[in-house]
């Protein structure tokens, strides 16, 4: 594999949004995450013990699409995220995050519509840092995908998104 793949956090910009109110029209409800453990997706690392966190709704194809264009139509969702209630100093790493769980590689065209995916299971052999990587790189190889997002098979979750290198 010669290409490196980044996990993109939510952008700062868009955060700053999201703390003032969510793509849902709901403002921020911080709490103390007394347990740890959180995907946040402001960071790309789970929560610690003591945080103050917040669940916000986001619709990540719809502010993609806006930025590009694209018209996803029915597949514009919006769902639950974590985020660091206040600003954090973001990623710490690149690669894949959130790897410790069954996941999927969804693909989308330039115009948002999904185009496949591919799951990843951590009790596959293959279900490492590496098979993500073979993940995106797969779906790179289609010149009809414009984006990926891995998102959470138990539940649909976004987890980040991986753009054309």
């Amino acid at each position: 594999m010669t290409t490196t793949f980044t996990a993109r956090p939510i952008e700062p910009t868009v955060l700053k949004e999201l703390r003032a109110t969510d793509d849902a029209g709901h403002p921020l409800t911080p709490v103390r995450d007394e347990q740890g453990g959180a995907p946040l997706r402001c960071c790309l690392r789970r929560s610690r013990p003591g945080e103050l966190i917040a669940l916000v709704a986001y619709a990540p194809l719809r502010r993609w699409a806006a930025g590009t264009g694209a018209h996803p139509g029915a597949y514009d969702e919006q769902g639950p995220v974590f985020i660091h209630a206040e600003d954090c100093a973001g990623p710490d790493r690149d690669g894949p995050a959130f790897t410790n769980s069954h996941r999927v590689v969804r693909r989308y065209s330039a115009a948002g519509r999904i185009l496949g995916g591919r799951l990843i299971a951590p009790d596959h052999e293959d279900a490492t840092p590496a098979a993500f990587d073979e993940a995106f790189e797969e779906a790179f190889e289609d010149p009809e995908v414009a984006l990926v997002h891995v998102r959470a098979v138990e539940y649909g979750c976004y987890l980040y998104e991986v753009r054309r290198p």
